[in-house]
């Protein structure tokens, strides 16, 4: 495993070092050269720094506090990105034990890090689909999905790898 030069900056400290693909609070000095994007920008290596434009789109349906949430990872280029992180966090905290597909982790009681795998330039990506329970089973809850490492590309169309997602516990799904 090698130093990531990726991740979030806060409060002056680049955070991202990669597990796997998944990324883990591990802190850089901002110094470090990494790019300060919230998707995971890269340092540039010889001067040029790969593009790529991720998104997501699926659905999720709550049922007594039972969430399924399957979603497909997209790429819309110019560059190919070998593996990526999306977050997903809850506006409500999950239970303590989860069983999470390959390729997921708890980053906390209300986060999960799920990584995409490789995301071909203006290609789609295996979809990810798990099941999670929330804590006290609510009448509703917010599920965000964010970029947090975009496998040292830039993404400089932010928007559309950010969802924020309402679903009311009626058992129907809700698509972004």
């Amino acid at each position: 495993m090698g130093r990531v030069r990726v991740g979030v900056v806060r409060g002056g400290l680049v955070w991202g070092a990669a597990v796997a693909g998944l990324v883990v609070g591990a802190a850089v000095p901002a110094a470090a050269g990494a790019v300060g994007s919230a998707g995971g920008g890269a340092a540039a290596v010889g001067g040029a720094v790969p593009e790529a434009d991720l998104a997501y789109h699926g659905f999720a349906v709550m049922s007594a506090g039972l969430v399924d949430l399957a979603f497909t990872p997209r790429n819309h280029g110019p560059a190919a990105v070998a593996d990526a992180t999306v977050r997903l966090r809850w506006s409500a905290p999950l239970t303590d034990r989860q069983e999470l597909p390959e390729g997921c982790a708890r980053s906390g009681r209300q986060v999960v890090l799920c990584r995409t795998g490789a995301l071909p330039a203006d290609g789609v990506g295996e979809r990810i689909g798990l099941r999670v329970r929330v804590l006290g089973a609510p009448s509703e809850v917010v599920v965000e999905l964010e970029t947090v490492w975009g496998g040292g590309a830039v993404d400089r169309h932010r928007g559309n790898d950010r969802q924020r997602v309402l679903v009311l516990d009626t058992g129907d799904p809700y698509h972004f």
